[in-house]
């Protein structure tokens, strides 16, 4: 920790705001390189389990021209969530109003049933839609579930190239639709490719711990549930088999 005065932080603010800017461009110029990339057409029919009964991928859409598909890690075993793609959940309710608006609509996708799925989403306490795919080749197809061989065999199916590690993996999925009704797979993002949209990351990225996390070893050794955090020091690591 370094102490200056006013003037002096000043014009270290100022020399940091020149790469902040740079890397401001850097990703709008990115972000319009992922807007330009082809598009695949999605034409197998995938039926997923919801609340009220059975959705296809184009009912996900709702009246809207774009979606967003968000691979939550739950697998038909699990009796919950897993704790880091909550940690993301989070941040989801209170963003679908402005996706709307922007044409654009939300679901969560797991290979729980829907009865699990419901009642997790019950104690989260959240209202984002999820449904199950435990039921179709969704989370396979899409390179986020992974059969017990390809893990047993580390084959580098994850992430355009990595070992999944586990048969079940975090994800985002982009797609759209067409005026014909034609739906598209437009984009996807695994692993540190998430990153961006947890809210909480990006908060603490501007503090000055920062994350506060360790460069070896399991970084996110920190995360809860949001209804655990009360009973374990905020310092204090976690046993993976109690989640």
């Amino acid at each position: 920790m370094k102490v200056v005065c006013r003037e002096e932080w000043t014009q270290a603010r100022a020399a940091l705001l020149v790469r902040e800017k740079e890397f401001s461009r850097e990703r709008e110029a990115l972000a319009r390189a992922r807007r330009d990339l082809p598009w695949e057409e999605v034409t197998k029919d995938y039926v997923f389990d919801g609340p009220d009964g059975k959705l296809t991928l184009p009912d996900l859409f709702g009246d809207c021209g774009q979606l967003v598909v968000y691979h939550f890690m739950f697998p038909p075993e699990w009796d919950a969530g897993c704790p880091h793609c909550s940690f993301w959940a989070d941040s989801f309710d209170g963003t679908l109003a402005h996706l709307r608006a922007r044409d654009t609509s939300f679901a969560a996708v797991s290979r729980a049933p829907i009865g699990k799925i419901t009642a997790y989403r019950q104690r989260m306490g959240w209202s984002f839609p999820w449904v199950s795919a435990g039921q179709t080749d969704f989370n396979h197809d899409f390179g986020i579930s992974f059969t017990p061989e390809q893990v047993a065999s580390h084959a580098p199916v994850y992430n355009y190239g990595s070992d999944p590690g586990m048969e079940d993996r975090e994800g985002i999925g982009i797609f759209a639709r067409d005026e014909q009704g034609r739906v598209f797979h437009t984009y996807s993002t695994y692993a540190r490719g998430i990153d961006a949209i947890n809210a909480a990351y990006q908060f603490l990225d501007l503090v000055p711990k920062g994350r506060d996390e360790p460069a070896d070893g399991d970084p996110q050794f920190w995360v809860r549930r949001h209804d655990e955090y009360g009973s374990l020091s905020r310092h204090q690591g976690a046993d993976p088999d109690s989640w």
